[in-house]
């Protein structure tokens, strides 16, 4: 055990609990993502999306946020994000296999459309960038409230290109509100490189153009990522306006099931990447703290019983009713005065 190492987690405020917990949170966004995918494969699941990559980055980031205070409205891989939440395996079953006791939708929505208002997590449209405009807009409303809590806003490198981004930002930066754009640079946007999104080398760089704060991050480290996040938040909370992190990560699975990734990238570059594994990362840290590989392995094998469980729960629940195919998509019929309906 080295003292920089032992005092790296402690310098951030964190205790080692913290650190395992960071850890534990990674494993399961890792475990239950590698799950949804062979689901896939299988023929259990028509759709999945990966998350593999981005768990430091998640966790790291989602650990600032002050549960049942702050608002979050995450964007369609933020698994780690919701885990750290309070969202369990069980409910991101129920959403993958679509049964009718899906918390978030009723198994109506592509999964990991989160939805959890004792938790302040917002459900969201699949489009890319449409999150930005209604996260402002929770900040316009806690700052009229004059409410203490923020508002976080994640989002993928991509999401920064479409004008919604832009007008979000660009009205939170005029009105100085409480909202931190947390945006998860993989490279690619779907199969899109980020040199041909965007001029700029980093996301964090546009912040400038909007008179806002930008952090940039090793979004393969979760002590890092959590450390610039809570720079920003700090910066936020104290009423200087929104700011923007950029965490810096690599998404290991293709951009869904349904993508085929070597159509735009090549196996030794995946290969590199996961040579700066964030698991790995969070693993070495903790050996150096003293916590044994047996510690290690039992939290491993805790997840995956629980995984197992959660999965055979799911499979076993209903699925949705053909005739609730429109409930609460229109409007129910309302009684008039005289108690006859329309």
């Amino acid at each position: 055990m080295t003292v920089s190492a032992r005092a790296r987690h402690e310098a951030l405020g964190l205790s080692l609990d913290d650190v395992k917990g960071m850890y534990r949170k990674m494993l399961e966004t890792r475990m239950v993502s590698e799950r949804i995918l062979q689901l896939n494969r299988m023929g259990r699941t028509p759709f999945g999306a990966g998350t593999d990559g981005h768990e430091a980055a998640q966790v790291g980031a989602a650990w600032n946020i002050r549960r049942g205070k702050d608002w979050t409205v995450p964007y369609y891989r933020d698994m780690g994000v919701a885990f750290v939440l309070g969202v369990s395996p069980l409910e991101e079953f129920r959403m993958v296999l679509a049964k009718a006791t899906d918390t978030h939708s009723a198994g109506r929505q592509v999964l990991n459309q989160f939805s959890s208002p004792k938790d302040r997590l917002v459900t969201r449209s699949v489009c890319v960038g449409t999150e930005f405009p209604h996260a402002v807009g929770l900040a316009l409303a806690i700052r009229n409230l004059k409410e203490e809590n923020i508002v976080f806003a994640f989002g993928g490198d991509a999401s920064t290109s479409p004008g919604d981004f832009h007008e979000a930002i660009n009205f939170a930066a005029i009105y100085k509100l409480p909202v931190v754009f947390v945006i998860e640079n993989n490279l690619l946007a779907i199969s899109t490189r980020f040199e041909q999104q965007m001029a700029v080398p980093n996301v964090a760089d546009k912040a400038a153009g909007y008179g806002a704060r930008g952090f940039i991050a090793d979004g393969m480290d979760v002590l890092d990522s959590f450390d610039k996040t809570r720079q920003a938040v700090e910066h936020t909370r104290s009423g200087a306006g929104p700011t923007l992190v950029e965490l810096k990560c690599y998404r290991y699975q293709p951009h869904t099931s349904d993508d085929d990734d070597s159509r735009y990238r090549t196996k030794d570059e995946v290969r590199g990447w996961m040579a700066k594994d964030p698991l790995d990362h969070a693993r070495r840290y903790l050996g150096e703290q003293g916590t044994s590989a047996e510690e290690l392995e039992a939290i491993r094998k805790a997840l995956d019983t629980d995984i197992e469980a959660a999965i055979a729960q799911a499979e076993s629940e209903p699925d949705p009713r053909a005739e609730d195919a429109i409930k609460h998509v229109y409007a129910e019929e309302a009684p008039r005065p005289d108690g006859t309906r329309s």
